[in-house]
């Protein structure tokens, strides 16, 4: 059996200078790391919380995708990211279940992680996220 902890929420905002004022004073957390992730056409900023975090996800540009979830469905919850320790092992235990895969190979997302989606259809409309993180 595989183990999955939360890695992360994503939430999608157009102003990523705001939100991450408005966790500091609602919610007294910092950004430990911003960075863009141009090949996600994304600006992002991790928010320790407990255990996981948030992820605060400004798009690039419109035409990106976080920019048409937000011309689409506006701020909030983009996705759920699950922490997994062997990507490959988790894609290919999906894939032997029948899942709906966005990513069949990983990709590199932000902090350097290896990444890979699910599709929505697969989870009650919720997009989820595997993170394999490089601790060595």
């Amino acid at each position: 059996m595989l183990a999955y902890n939360i890695d992360h929420v994503a939430i999608a905002v157009r102003d990523l200078d705001d939100a991450i004022e408005r966790y500091r004073t609602l919610y007294g957390v910092e950004a430990i790391r911003r960075e863009i992730v141009a090949d996600q056409g994304v600006e992002e900023a991790m928010l320790p919380v407990g255990g996981s975090f948030v992820q605060l996800l400004a798009p690039l540009g419109a035409d990106t995708p976080v920019g048409r979830f937000l011309q689409v469905r506006g701020e909030g919850l983009h996705h759920v990211a699950f922490a997994v320790a062997d990507i490959n092992q988790a894609l290919a235990h999906l894939e032997t279940e029948g899942a709906r895969l966005i990513d069949r190979q990983p990709r590199r997302g932000g902090g350097g992680a290896r990444i890979a989606f699910v599709h929505p259809k697969e989870t009650a409309g919720t997009l989820i996220e595997l993170v394999e993180h490089d601790d060595g």
